[in-house]
């Protein structure tokens, strides 16, 4: 009598070709999963930075109406407070935002705010100086914006929508604060001439580019127009 062999698929096993093509579905599964994720992850960062922004500036303009003045940019190493103590002439006139000057989290474990991705937020602030007033900048010495007065006062930091033309073509040509986070990519990477633009390092600048997100910009930046510093400061009787 001839034997049939009974052995089934199941018992000779998938070949490598059948392998292979399980293993390249479940690659293509994934990536449908976790691209959305990756998607939702950016924009709650992207959300929690601009809210951060924001909070920053209600936090400058208070320090304002508070102090006279605004703060200095924070060094590297100040631990978070405006450097010099006391404001004046700033240490740089961009720098990083004073978290521990302005009682602001989170910061990170040199006392810098931070942004959605953990990188230091920018801040800038206008230093320039009238004739007539002290020989210290007009916004970061105390009651000096009082002593120039309003009329005299001329803030410097220009704000475009592209390097090219900048400042010829503006968003605004007299903004008295700048506050920005270099976004996803962080301090590590330029991705092009308007990104160059907002330094990722403290210093001297007072032109900066401002977008909505593209794949080569993804700086979230902000700033304080001088009307609003003034409304609030003579609502405070710091301004007259």
């Amino acid at each position: 009598m001839k034997i049939v062999s009974l052995k089934t698929r199941g018992q000779q096993g998938f070949s490598l070709v059948e392998l292979a093509v399980v293993l390249v579905i479940l690659g293509f599964v994934l990536a449908a999963l976790l691209l959305p994720l990756q998607a939702q992850r950016e924009n709650t960062f992207r959300s929690q930075t601009e809210n951060q922004l924001e909070i920053a500036k209600r936090a400058l303009i208070g320090f304002a109406q508070t102090n006279g003045r605004l703060p200095c940019p924070a060094t590297a190493v100040s631990g978070g407070l405006e450097s010099p103590a006391g404001g004046g002439t700033c240490t740089n006139q961009l720098g990083y935002l004073p978290a521990a000057t302005l009682g602001l989290q989170p910061a990170n474990e040199d006392g810098l705010a931070i942004d959605g991705w953990n990188n230091p937020i920018l801040y800038g602030v206008t230093q320039v100086i009238t004739a007539g007033g002290a020989a210290t900048p007009d916004f970061t010495t105390a009651n000096e914006m009082n002593v120039v007065g309003v009329a005299n006062l001329a803030p410097d930091l220009v704000v475009c929508p592209e390097a090219d033309n900048c400042p010829a073509t503006y968003l605004i040509d007299n903004a008295v604060a700048i506050i920005y986070s270099l976004g996803p990519t962080g301090a590590l990477a330029s991705q092009g001439v308007d990104e160059d633009e907002n330094p990722t390092v403290p210093g001297a600048d007072t032109q900066f580019v401002s977008q909505s997100p593209t794949s080569t910009f993804d700086h979230i930046v902000v700033w304080i127009s001088p009307y609003v510093l003034y409304n609030a400061m003579i609502q405070a009787g710091q301004l007259h």
